[in-house]
Parts: C-alpha cells; sequence; structure tokens
C-alpha cells in the first residue's frame, strides 16, 4: 500500500483510490451522492483532504453490511468537517444503526434456517413460507401461488 508522507494535507483521486482500495469511479460516485467532497484545482482537478480516507472506509463497511447510500449520507453528514472523526463519532453513528442490523441479522438467519424448504416449496405454497409470508400475512389478504401488486381501482 502506498505511504502518503504526513506532510501531503491533500490527496489525489489515484492517491485516495490506492490507499482507500475503492475504485475511482467508486470516489466520483461517492462525490456525485454528497458522501464525500473535494475541493478542485485551478486546473479543475480533484484534492481530497486526509480525512476523506476514514469517510471512504466508514462508507465501504457500511455498505458491506447492506446500510443504504442515503443513511449512510445522513450519518456523515453529522460528523465534523476537516477532522478526522473519533471514536466516540463512530460509537454515535453504529449505536443508530443498531437496531437496524439486528434486524437483517434475524431475516439472514431466518434464510439460513430455512432456505432448502424455500428452494424445495418453490412458493407454491406461500401459506407456510417463512421468508416471502411470515405467519401468513398474505394469506389473509389475498389466495394464489404468487405475490401479485394490488391493482389500485380495479
Amino acid at each position: 500500500m502506498p505511504q502518503i508522507p504526513e506532510t501531503i494535507h491533500e490527496l489525489t483521486v489515484g492517491q485516495l483510490s490506492a490507499r482507500s482500495g475503492a475504485a475511482v469511479s467508486a470516489l466520483h460516485f461517492y462525490e456525485s451522492k454528497g458522501l464525500i467532497t473535494s475541493r478542485r484545482t485551478s486546473g479543475n482537478q480533484r484534492r481530497y483532504g486526509r480525512d476523506i480516507l476514514r469517510r471512504v472506509a466508514f462508507i465501504r463497511a457500511a455498505q458491506r453490511v447492506g446500510i443504504p447510500l442515503a443513511t449512510i449520507r445522513d450519518a456523515l453528514a453529522e460528523l465534523p468537517e476537516e477532522r478526522t472523526p473519533t471514536n466516540e463519532d463512530w460509537a454515535r453513528l453504529s449505536a443508530a444503526w443498531r437496531t437496524e442490523l439486528d434486524e437483517r441479522i434475524k431475516q439472514l438467519g431466518r434464510l439460513r434456517d430455512h432456505l432448502t424448504d424455500c428452494i424445495g416449496c418453490g412458493c407454491l405454497s406461500l401459506e407456510t413460507c417463512v421468508l416471502s409470508n411470515p405467519d401468513d400475512v398474505i394469506g389473509e389478504r389475498m389466495t394464489g401461488s404468487r405475490l401479485l401488486p394490488e391493482r389500485r381501482g380495479a
């Protein structure tokens, strides 16, 4: 991994990509979505503060666990500008996601535990499908072997 001298306070997009492991196109995408910011040089080249390295690492970690980009953007908006976030900053943000992650873990556990049944039934028995129709919620509204969008005014 290329080392960046401590005297360099801004990174090019290539340096940020090399240090963070994120593709240049991903960095441009993050910037277009308001997840990271850069300044432009007189030659219209992007320059990123060193604190963006931590933000990119945070974005990538959050994406790996399935946090939507809009949620990540909202979280990053709460972090201080132009300084590396502290452990307390990260702890505050991650605590807000704990409930959402616990729910995802529960859903993944249900998928793992019932995947064989799901593949076996082919969703022809929505009454007993614990993945598509837990507790037969759909069966109380309609019958049939497919989940179709309900048509309004029909």
